[in-house]
């Protein structure tokens, strides 16, 4: 019987987060789980950018690059870390990367991934790497 039947593995595209859905993949693979991919456009930090350059409708070409990077996926607008958190109530493992920021950085970027640890409705797996994307 397999410990993890359902994984939910949240990506942001970046360097980091592919090495966390290969092992994510993986480790389900072994299990025999089935697994959500879900990509969440922040939508703060979009309308930062949106506001801060004059940019247009940063959110649409973000859905879009989501989309297409996973097939089967989740791609949805709103907090990372908070629709994580909800999602993670219908799974039994959240995989996930961290950047590791520390200091002033983590201060001022705050760290997703922390608070899915702390708040998940099911247990979380980290990845780390050294991929400073």
């Amino acid at each position: 019987m397999a410990l993890y039947k359902r994984i939910l593995i949240p990506t942001d595209g970046s360097m980091n987060a592919q090495a966390a859905v290969l092992r994510g993949i993986g480790l389900a693979k072994i299990m025999g789980a089935e697994v959500t991919i879900m990509s969440i456009i922040d939508i703060q930090a979009a309308v930062s950018i949106q506001q801060g350059m004059g940019m247009p409708d940063v959110y649409g070409y973000q859905q879009k690059a989501a989309e297409a990077a996973a097939a089967k996926a989740i791609v949805t607008r709103g907090s990372p870390a908070r629709d994580i958190i909800e999602t993670s109530r219908e799974h039994d493992l959240v995989v996930m990367a961290t950047r590791g920021h520390t200091g002033a950085r983590h201060f001022l970027l705050g760290s997703v991934a922390e608070k899915v640890v702390r708040f998940a409705h099911c247990p979380v797996m980290v990845i780390r790497t050294t991929s400073k994307s």
